[in-house]
């Protein structure tokens, strides 16, 4: 079987957990931050997990994990 291909956009914004759960980053966190509260930058600033309805679209365009 020919070796798969990472899905490069995906490899750039997901990343695996060593328990094989997804996750990824906020939106919104980049610019125009000055109109944002303290608050909601730090909240935006922490990773989360990928809902687990999307997750196997995930897993199927990283076959190798994160490369």
């Amino acid at each position: 079987m020919p070796k798969l291909k990472t899905h490069k956009g995906a490899a750039k914004r997901f990343r695996l957990t060593a328990s094989g759960k997804v996750k990824r980053g906020h939106s919104h966190a980049r610019h125009i931050l000055t109109k944002k509260t303290a608050k909601r930058k730090r909240s935006l600033d922490i990773d989360v997990l990928v809902s687990e309805s999307d997750e196997g679209r995930i897993e199927r365009m990283l076959p190798y994990g994160r490369s």
